[in-house]
């Protein structure tokens, strides 16, 4: 039996709260691109010994993490539960928005208002300017009263499980998650010693949080993945009340970060330690039967030249790049870039499968068509320049290349270094291409779609 996971559409106000969502995400992953191209010229051969400035390549790094990793996936997140809500207190819906679009400005806006120095945490990084920390404050605020409105207007899932059903409670468990990270980030700032260094304070800061954060990011690539699924038309190899279990051991894995917090101090070994095995440990359990039936359903079905085809490539991509990103983890000895390498195949793999369900969500939202070859050719070229690149980062890693550090800094001491280094310059070009050519075809039919109405 093909069960649907999809989510129905409201008609109402939550509809046209999600397009400013959408807008809002679609803008942050431009902005995203834009200081991606920096980095890329910053780190390629030959072309990174022009830009003298490292602190400038800090710069841009902090303002392309916090918009490609945060800000675009939190908002396509506020978008899905959005839709996912009952149709309460639009007034409050419509001010959240409003102080999210607020904090990001001021994020975007921080590194022209003055010198600030670049402060390269994990999962987070900050500018230490005062504009910069006002709009990240500002965000999780915000982020805060949208999982608190979310969950006040979720839907319960039954006693008879669907596949509408599993969406919702994907999604809800989504934003149990970043209430967890957002409490994790605030225990973290409570126990904090006053007299760590700014690095440091912010590293143990963000740390639990941040990988609470992760597992978030991984249950909504997990929801994308099955609405992908019948968008492709495959009939997956499991039941909505198996699927639904799946979730829930996501979430038992979130729901351990009290535990971890109450039995190690915030700066100790085990307390690092027992995060990064709890990611790995929970994460595996979620995604991999999922992973699994999907490829076998993918071998089960042939492609065809329909509106299918663009989900099918989102798959299959978002899970080449997942699984890359999950492999590459093993490889890590030291600190070098195979780290941004594995950090990139995962948050590329869940970005894939989102610019995915994004194509599948235009139309319901009462936009233009895409053309599905286009869109298939963006998430190939998309995916492909990502692969490249995290193999660049993994071969330059091996040759010990530092992480967070411009190659105008730290030179090019061999042959291999270079090899390495120019792979990744060519496959951060071709995915900023294709990640612009997802923008383009996006706005382009949202434009369109628009215009049409009126």
């Amino acid at each position: 039996m093909a069960y649907q996971y999809v989510l129905d559409i409201p008609e109402d106000y939550r509809r046209a709260l999600a397009i400013n969502w959408l807008w809002l995400a679609i803008i942050t992953l431009l902005g995203a691109g834009i200081f991606s191209v920096l980095l890329v010229l910053s780190r390629t051969p030959v072309i990174g010994g022009l830009i003298p400035f490292t602190d400038f390549f800090h710069t841009a790094l902090v303002i392309h993490v916090n918009f490609s990793s945060l800000v675009w996936i939190l908002a396509f997140a506020s978008m899905l539960w959005s839709l996912n809500s009952r149709p309460i207190y639009p007034f409050a819906g419509k001010s959240i928005f409003i102080l999210v679009v607020t904090a990001a400005v001021f994020m975007a806006v921080s590194p022209f208002l003055g010198d600030s120095r670049a402060l390269m945490s994990n999962y987070i990084p900050v500018l230490d300017s005062s504009a910069f920390l006002t709009g990240l404050g500002l965000f999780a605020l915000g982020m805060g009263l949208q999982v608190l409105f979310s969950m006040s207007s979720m839907f319960r899932v039954g006693e008879t499980v669907s596949g509408q059903g599993v969406i919702r409670f994907g999604l809800n468990c989504a934003a149990i998650g970043v209430f967890m990270a957002l409490a994790a980030f605030a225990w973290s700032w409570i126990e904090l010693p006053a007299n760590l260094p700014g690095e440091t304070y912010y590293e143990v800061l963000f740390w639990g949080g941040g990988h609470v954060l992760q597992f978030t990011y991984t249950l909504l690539m997990m929801v994308a993945w099955l609405w992908l699924s019948s968008s492709a038309g495959l009939t997956l190899p499991l039941s909505p009340r198996v699927a639904l279990l799946l979730f829930a051991v996501g979430l038992v894995s979130i729901f351990l970060t009290p535990v971890i917090y109450y039995a190690y101090d915030i700066t100790s070994v085990d307390y690092r330690a027992w995060f990064t095995r709890l990611m790995s440990f929970g994460g595996s359990l979620s995604v991999f039967p999922l992973a699994v039936a999907i490829i076998y359903a993918l071998f089960q079905k042939r492609a065809d030249e329909t509106a299918a085809s663009s989900a099918r490539t989102a798959l299959v991509t978002s899970l080449l790049l997942f699984g890359a990103g999950g492999i590459i983890g093993f490889l890590i000895d030291g600190n070098n870039v195979k780290i941004p390498a594995h950090y990139h195949g995962c948050i590329v793999g869940v970005t894939l499968s989102l610019m995915g369900l994004t194509y599948q969500l235009l139309p319901a939202l009462g936009f233009d068509n895409i053309n599905n070859r286009l869109a298939s050719l963006q998430l190939w070229a998309y995916s492909c320049g990502q692969f490249l690149h995290i193999l660049g980062l993994v071969w330059s890693g091996g040759y010990g290349v530092e992480r967070k550090v411009a190659d105008a800094a730290q030179g090019f001491p061999s042959s291999g270094h270079v090899a390495g280094m120019g792979l990744m310059g060519a496959g951060g070009l071709l995915a900023t291409i294709g990640g612009f050519l997802f923008i383009l075809i996006v706005i382009r039919s949202m434009v369109a779609g628009k215009r049409h109405r009126e």
